[in-house]
Formats: C-alpha cells, sequence, structure tokens
C-alpha cells in the first residue's frame, strides 16, 4: 500500500552507482570491481538566501537546476575516481603507479574547497552545454529555412523539431558506448528504487524489479519540457528578430525563463499525473526516458537499494540527533 506520508526523494545515476539525494545528505553508493560497495556521504548544507528563492515560483527552477548541477558533479566526479582507480588493475606497474601517486595526493581530500570547486566546474559545464543547445538549433533553422517561411511560429516550431532531432540523436548515440549504457542502466535503477519505496513495499531486488523504470519527476522530462515551453515563448508576438544574431540573442537572454517555466510545468505535470486525462501532459518526457534508461541487472538495483537505505539511515540518524539537541 502507497504510503503518502513518506518524504519525496530524488537522485541521479552516477558511474557504476546511484546517488541519492536525502534533506539532510547526499549519498552515494558505488559497485567496485571487486564487488564491494563504496559510499560517498556528503551532508547538505542550506544557505539561507537560496532557500528563499527556491520558494518563488519560475525563480525556484532555474535555482534548483544550478543547485543540482553542483552537487551531482562531486558524487560524479567520486564515481569516475573510484572507476579509474579499477581500470588501473589492466595498467603497466609503471603506470599505475603514476595514477597511483594522482589518487594519493587526492585520497581524503573531499573538504569543501575541493567541493566547492568541483560544484563550480559542474555548474559551468551545464550552462556551457545548454547554451550550445540552444543556439546551435536556432542557427541552423536560420541557415537553412530562413527564406522559406515568413511566420516566425514556423520557423520556432522547425526550430523545435531540430532541437530535439539533435537531442534523440545524441541521447542514441551515447548509448551506443558500454559505459554510457550502464549509466542508462544506474539511472532505470535509481527510478525503480524511488517507485518502489514510494508505492510502500519492501525495498528487495525482487519488488523493485516489478516497477517500472520510468518516472514523471525525471530530469529527462525536464529536458523535452524545455524545447516544448521554449517554442512557446519564443513565439510570443514581442520577440521578433532581424538576424540571426538577434535570433541567437533572444535565446540565450530568455533561457533563465524557459527553465523557470519548464520546471512549474514538470511540477505540474508530476501533481496531475494520477488523473487519467491530464497524465497525458507527462508523457513526453516518459516517452524521452526510453532513451535516457535502460533496464538494470539485479545487481545495478542492489547498489541502487545499497544506496537508497544508507541514505534513508542517515536521514534518522541526523534528525534523532536534532531532535535530542532540541
Amino acid at each position: 500500500m502507497s504510503d503518502n506520508s513518506r518524504n519525496i526523494y530524488g537522485g541521479q545515476a552516477v558511474i557504476e552507482g546511484v546517488m541519492f539525494a536525502g534533506k539532510t545528505v547526499n549519498v552515494t553508493a558505488v559497485r567496485r570491481k571487486n564487488k564491494e560497495i563504496e559510499y560517498l556521504e556528503v551532508p547538505k548544507t542550506t544557505i539561507p538566501w537560496v532557500q528563499k528563492l527556491k520558494k518563488i515560483p519560475l525563480v525556484r527552477g532555474v535555482v534548483g537546476i544550478i543547485e543540482s548541477s553542483a552537487k551531482g558533479s562531486v558524487h560524479l566526479n567520486f564515481s569516475a575516481d573510484k572507476y579509474a582507480e579499477d581500470e588501473m588493475e589492466d595498467m603497466t606497474e609503471e603506470e599505475r603507479n603514476k595514477e597511483l601517486e594522482k589518487a594519493k595526493k587526492k585520497e581524503g581530500k573531499w573538504d569543501l574547497t575541493m567541493i566547492f570547486s568541483v560544484a563550480a566546474i559542474g555548474v559551468l559545464s551545464f550552462v556551457f552545454g545548454k547554451l550550445i543547445f540552444t543556439a546551435a538549433p536556432a542557427a541552423v533553422e536560420e541557415l537553412l529555412f530562413s527564406n522559406l517561411f515568413t511566420s516566425k511560429v514556423a520557423h520556432n516550431l522547425l526550430e523545435g523539431l531540430i532541437k530535439i532531432i539533435f537531442l534523440l540523436a545524441y541521447l542514441y548515440l551515447m548509448t551506443l558506448t558500454p559505459i554510457i549504457k550502464r549509466l542508462f542502466q544506474y539511472h532505470g535503477a535509481e527510478h525503480k528504487v524511488i517507485t518502489a519505496y514510494e508505492a510502500g513495499v519492501d525495498l528487495t531486488v525482487e519488488n523493485v524489479q516489478r516497477f517500472s523504470r520510468l518516472h514523471y519527476r525525471c530530469g529527462s522530462s525536464f529536458i523535452i519540457f524545455t524545447v516544448i515551453v521554449g517554442v512557446i515563448i519564443y513565439s510570443m508576438p514581442f520577440f521578433t528578430w532581424d538576424s540571426i544574431w538577434e535570433r541567437i540573442w533572444i535565446r540565450i537572454v530568455l533561457l533563465p525563463v524557459v527553465l523557470g517555466v519548464s520546471y512549474e510545468v514538470l511540477r505540474a505535470t508530476n501533481a496531475v499525473r494520477d488523473i487519467p486525462v491530464l497524465r497525458l501532459l507527462g508523457y513526453p518526457g516518459l516517452w524521452l526516458q526510453l532513451l535516457t534508461t535502460k533496464e538494470p541487472q539485479n545487481d545495478q538495483v542492489e547498489v541502487s537499494i545499497a544506496s537508497f537505505n544508507r541514505m534513508l539511515e542517515l536521514e534518522k540518524q541526523n534528525a534523532n540527533g536534532t531532535s535530542q539537541q532540541s
């Protein structure tokens, strides 16, 4: 039976593992080459003015995205380090010694300075990637179809179509890489664990595997909504352009607006997902998840469960500690 009083949690896939975000701590579990599971536990810090921004509609979406990119990059970097250490087993002794020397310098150095540095890189990478993904389709449509239509709406629809083609092609090519395919399997494992938890069942591999790898709150759904919302906003009559550079500039300036509105749309579709007709609004995002998630293997689900249970355990400890102090 579903327990509606349960907290809502999110997470992300990392290399050979899964990260889950709690209210007070973020936990990543990764499977090492020796089959053992290793954890990274990062306490959550709250900045008062950021928390206030996260309560403002439209603004909260942009703030949340930047925050997720920053925190997620720390855990992704941790998983990449562990994966690299395991890969050293196949290196020559000289190559292994060099890598071990680098690893020693980083070992135990996950202090605030390092976390901030990795987070900053993650945010910059997200912003840079989003700018390219926003500007490139507009430029391609302008160069290929500028004389085909006079209607700005038609041009915006074509731009959105090109953006979707770019997105689908990019995701498909990524799935051809073995390590990315496994990453998408862990993404599916993450969704299954969250859905099983929200359904109130015991988190066993057998129980979790019965659930869908698709989830309404997934960031993949957010990506497709940015395309749809972007077409609508760019088609408003007061956003006109006379050159390709004006068109690209308008897209860049309006990017925070598109992200903010798309986040609210994602929240809305999740809120109405139990209403038969309105649940269809979330289907485009679910369709995209057919590419960004893959059916996980049992051992991958086991890692996802371990990460989630460890997060819940630390959340309970932190809650008990807080209540005792008060």
